[in-house]
């Protein structure tokens, strides 16, 4: 299927909106652009962030019972916009990071989107990632403390939320599954973070 091709009925079908709200998402043009970015790679062999989605939604599906038919809304609302704006954003060196695919997704969802929760997570959600690079890959050490101190004091209200959708959106593709183990080290016993959920296969 070439992606010029790919009709607004096309990706109703291959997504399957269960809501008003994820309908009206998928009915405005600049996300129905980035839904069509993106060609295999590591991290995302299925190349378009339009194939991403569906195996998000899959680990979403697979910590059910244990998280609630609200907290379900919320990742497949975060699934929905959160790499859509890849296409958008700044790659020149050095980066702007103000434009940022968090930033913008957050910018995208803001005028229909009250829930600051939702918010927040849309344009940190690859911070957790980031944290675990300057650490461990980049050993810059200290800078990815930093980082992850700001990032706690960021989303501290949000963190068990945080942290579902940081593992669905990580449990796919070819990724590393090195982030997840690292950040679930990290919030052992801190208030907020209830559980390490298992999601299945």
């Amino acid at each position: 299927m070439r992606k010029e091709r790919i009709t607004k009925q096309q990706i109703e079908a291959i997504l399957q909106p269960r809501t008003d709200l994820e309908k009206y998402i998928l009915a405005q043009p600049a996300l129905r652009k980035g839904l069509l970015w993106g060609e295999p790679r590591y991290g995302h062999p299925e190349g378009m962030v339009l194939n991403h989605i569906p195996e998000i939604f899959h680990n979403i599906e697979n910590l059910m019972p244990a998280i609630t038919p609200e907290t379900v809304a919320k990742l497949r609302i975060l699934a929905l916009i959160h790499d859509s704006f890849k296409y958008a954003e700044d790659k020149s060196t050095p980066r702007d990071w103000s434009k940022h695919h968090g930033i913008l997704a957050r910018q995208f969802a803001t005028p229909f989107l009250e829930d600051t929760e939702l918010l927040e997570i849309l344009e940190l959600h690859d911070e957790a990632y980031y944290c675990w690079r300057s650490v461990c890959l980049q050993f810059r050490v200290e800078e990815g403390e930093r980082r992850w101190q700001w990032l706690m004091q960021r989303i501290e209200p949000y963190l068990q939320l945080y942290y579902l959708f940081f593992k669905c959106d990580t449990r796919t593709g070819d990724k590393t599954q090195a982030p997840v183990k690292w950040v679930e080290q990290r919030l052992k016993g801190k208030t907020g973070y209830y559980e390490s959920l298992f999601i299945s296969q």
